[in-house]
């Protein structure tokens, strides 16, 4: 298996160095979409809108903008639970439930900056990535590409493997939205606008 994963990142890396595209070439679309606001109240999980319904997906590639306010600053109120990961985008994959298998890209607020991170579940087993830190007010441009044993996680441009161990040849699953948490709820109203391309 884990030859299977270097021979693709070999696969994918190579064009990155001889000719300074991306890995995985990310598709283009005429459409115009527009941001969603996703408020997630103090005291809350989950977004309080009628988007975070169940929403059946077949994804080859998921591609959305987002864009942070002042209001992704916190603190915990356990000081451990800073390093949580709150949720932000993704799906749920190989017709199973998201605690099974699923990706999608989670995010906080540590050491005075904003966190983008690669949140995966692989035969119910968790894993993540640091993406880096990205600008509060700016539209991040995020891309999820499902190959056959990995995900190609996308944050404006830079490309990072994580594995995919789903039997299904696209990501059959349902959408997942915003959450707030780890183990505590928003501890004020957070705001995240998210445009799906």
């Amino acid at each position: 298996m884990q030859m299977k994963i270097n021979c693709i990142i070999g696969m994918l890396l190579l064009p990155a160095f001889s000719c300074k595209k991306p890995a995985v070439e990310i598709l283009e679309n005429n459409l115009t979409p527009t941001f969603t606001n996703y408020k997630i109240a103090k005291g809350q999980h989950y977004a309080n809108n009628d988007s975070t319904v169940f929403l059946l997906t077949n994804y080859k590639q998921l591609r959305f903008f987002c864009k942070f306010d002042s209001s992704a600053t916190y603190t915990t109120a356990l000081k451990e639970n800073q390093g949580d990961i709150n949720k932000l985008y993704g799906f749920a994959d190989n017709n199973s439930q998201h605690h099974d298998f699923s990706a999608r890209f989670g995010w906080n607020w540590i050491n005075n900056s904003l966190h983008l991170w690669a949140y995966i579940y692989n035969n119910g087993k968790r894993s993540y990535k640091d993406l880096g830190s990205v600008a509060i007010g700016t539209e991040i441009n995020c891309t999820i590409v499902v190959l056959p044993t990995a995900y190609v996680f996308g944050v404006n441009g830079k490309q990072t493997l994580m594995p995919r161990n789903a039997t299904t040849t696209t990501a059959v699953g349902y959408k997942l939205f915003p959450y707030f948490g780890g183990d505590e709820t928003a501890p004020h109203d957070v705001t995240i606008l998210v445009k799906e391309l």
